[in-house]
C-alpha cells in the first residue's frame, strides 16, 4: 500500500494505546498505559493536551453524559478533562490483583466491551467483559493479553485478539449482545510480530496493528491480507479512523523494552502517526449507561 505516513506528535509514549477519534472536539484521544497519561491531539490546530492518571491507563471512550469513560488498571472511571477528576464506575477483576485492564470498544448500542490481562504477561487470567446498564458480564476467558475488540459495520461479528497466541478470533453477536460461534479469523506468524489493537472500516475490513511488526495490516472480512501500511517504528499498538471524512488512520506506538541500539534506530518510537487511506472508517460510538 502506497501511503504517506506522518508523525504528528513525537510524544515518546512508553506504551501508547487505544486511539479514539472524538467528533466533539476534532481530536484523537489515546493513552500511555505504563506512562500513566491520557493524551489528546487536535487535528485542525495540532494542539496537544495531556492528563496524568492515578493508575495505568488502558483506554478512553466518549461518554453520553459528556467527558470520557476510562479504563484504568483496576476498573472503569468517568473522567472530566476540565476538572481532571476521576469517578469510579466499576471495579474489575478484584480477585486477580495482578491483572489490569487493557483495550476497549463501544458498540452501536452504547455497550462497552473491554479486556483484562496479566500485567506480567504470563498467566491466562485475562477476560473479555461487556459493561452495559451498570452490569458487568464475563464474555470469554483464558487470555494472557487481550486486545480489541472491534465489530463489523452491521454489529453482528465481534473480533477479539489473543496477542500471545498470535490469533484474532471472530464471534457472532446477537442484538442482545450474546456471543456464539467462536472461531479463528486470522493467525499471524512469529516473523510478523504480535497482533495488537484492531479497527474496522466501513467496508468491513479489519486493520490490525502489529507489535514488533513495523506497521498495520488490513484484512478483508474473509481474513485475506489486502495490504500493509509500513511505519518507521516496530511496536505499533492500535489504529483508529479519524478526521472529518474518517479517512485518516491514526496509529499509536510504543517505546517500552527497546534497548539503546533499537532506540537509535527508531527515534520516533512511542509517537502518534497518521496516514490517509482510501476507505473510510466507522464513526466512533458513545458509551451510554
Amino acid at each position: 500500500m502506497s501511503a504517506h505516513v506522518e508523525c504528528v506528535w513525537p510524544v515518546g509514549a512508553l506504551l501508547g494505546e487505544g486511539p479514539q477519534w472524538s467528533m466533539v472536539d476534532g481530536s484523537v484521544w489515546f493513552v500511555d498505559i505504563k506512562g500513566q497519561w491520557i493524551h489528546a491531539y487536535t487535528e485542525a490546530t495540532g494542539a496537544t493536551r495531556s492528563f496524568r492518571t492515578p493508575e495505568f491507563a488502558a483506554f478512553v471512550v466518549r461518554d453520553s453524559r459528556g467527558g470520557l469513560v476510562c479504563g484504568l488498571r483496576t476498573g472503569l472511571y468517568r473522567f472530566d478533562p476540565i476538572t481532571g477528576r476521576f469517578d469510579l464506575l466499576q471495579i474489575v477483576d478484584a480477585a486477580h490483583p495482578g491483572n489490569r485492564l487493557n483495550d476497549g470498544y463501544v458498540d452501536g448500542q452504547g455497550r462497552l466491551w473491554f479486556g483484562t490481562m496479566d500485567d506480567r504477561e504470563r498467566a491466562t487470567t485475562g477476560t473479555l467483559y461487556r459493561f452495559a446498564q451498570g452490569h458487568l458480564e464475563r464474555m470469554d476467558t483464558g487470555y494472557v493479553i487481550t486486545n480489541g475488540p472491534a465489530m463489523s459495520p452491521d454489529g453482528r461479528i465481534l473480533y477479539h485478539v489473543d496477542t500471545l497466541q498470535r490469533c484474532v478470533y471472530a464471534f457472532d453477536v446477537d442484538p442482545l449482545g450474546a456471543m456464539s460461534g467462536k472461531r479463528v479469523f486470522v493467525r499471524v506468524t512469529e516473523a510478523d510480530g504480535y497482533p495488537d489493537g484492531p479497527a474496522v472500516d466501513a467496508a468491513g475490513n479489519l486493520w490490525l496493528a502489529m507489535f514488533g511488526g513495523w506497521g498495520v495490516r488490513c484484512y478483508s472480512p474473509q481474513g485475506e491480507l489486502l495490504r500493509s501500511l509500513d511505519l518507521p517504528v516496530a511496536q505499533c499498538t492500535k489504529a483508529a479512523f479519524g478526521g472529518a471524512d474518517l479517512r485518516t488512520l491514526y496509529v499509536t506506538t510504543a517505546s517500552i523494552g527497546l534497548n539503546a541500539a533499537q532506540q537509535a534506530r527508531q527515534p520516533l518510537a512511542g509517537a502518534l502517526f497518521r496516514a490517509r487511506v482510501e476507505v473510510a472508517g466507522l464513526a466512533p460510538n458513545t458509551f451510554a449507561d
